[in-house]
């Protein structure tokens, strides 16, 4: 079984290794974020099992566990595909645990996660000489109620925070931060679908961006970013080469 890492969701952001195992699959069993581009890398003959998780259907992670395992002892090579790195916050690390628990030998290839390449695409450097020299990688999911296990206080006086599935919580983060002591002054960026067709970056505070995520009414997956490397997006976003198409490499 091959746990493979396919990046933002732009085939052309793959790994060499990812399309190499990609192409030799008898099984694909991939996630919501992944764009067709990347299933055309595998063999015609190919079975491709779509397990994504969206608002009112969810493949239960159980189900996932054990279709793995199942398609693994008939014998075939299994490629599991999901978005950006499976190990970020992609439950990768519970189906590897489950691999393991059944004897079922495994690789698992990394891919380039959204919590770099969004800011990224907009412009954004998470760390900078003169504005940032820590950042912080914090899962938007849990920052309601109970399952809130956070430190505010802390992630308040780091540099550069990115916040990853966090647009139905945009403004519990933006309170939380502001109520532990950040400036609600501080800039902040959120980036939906980047490196897709429905790109879209939007910037503002930590006092107004909630309120603009709901003008333009932003939609999930979405990436957000706060901290002062925000600032820098002005300069960056011109000159940077985004409609340079480069010459295709055949892998």
């Amino acid at each position: 079984m091959i746990l493979v890492g396919a990046g933002p969701g732009d085939p052309d952001l793959l790994t060499i290794r990812a399309v190499q195992r990609i192409s030799i699959g008898d099984v694909l069993v991939y996630d919501r974020l992944i764009q067709q581009g990347v299933l055309t890398l595998a063999r015609p003959a190919a079975e491709k099992i779509y397990v994504g998780k969206e608002p009112g259907h969810h493949t239960r992670q159980e189900e996932i566990h054990a279709l793995l395992v199942e398609k693994a002892r008939q014998g075939k090579i299994v490629i599991r595909i999901k978005g950006g790195d499976p190990f970020l916050f992609g439950r990768g690390g519970e189906e590897v645990e489950y691999l393991a628990e059944h004897g079922i030998p495994f690789e698992v290839v990394p891919g380039v996660s959204s919590c770099l390449s969004a800011p990224l695409s907009a412009g954004i450097a998470v760390t900078h000489r003169d504005a940032s020299s820590a950042v912080a990688i914090v899962t938007g999911h849990n920052a309601m109620g109970n399952e809130d296990r956070l430190q505010w206080g802390a992630l308040a006086k780091i540099d550069t925070t990115v916040f990853l599935m966090c647009v139905h919580n945009i403004e519990a983060i933006a309170q939380k931060l502001i109520a532990a002591g950040r400036s609600p002054d501080t800039p902040a960026a959120l980036i939906q679908m980047a490196y897709w067709d429905g790109e879209h970056v939007i910037t503002g505070t930590l006092r107004n961006i909630a309120d603009e995520a709901r003008r333009v009414q932003i939609a999930p997956p979405a990436t957000l970013v706060v901290g002062e490397v925000v600032r820098l997006r002005n300069k960056l976003q011109q000159l940077m080469a985004s409609n340079l198409k480069p010459q295709e490499v055949s892998i």
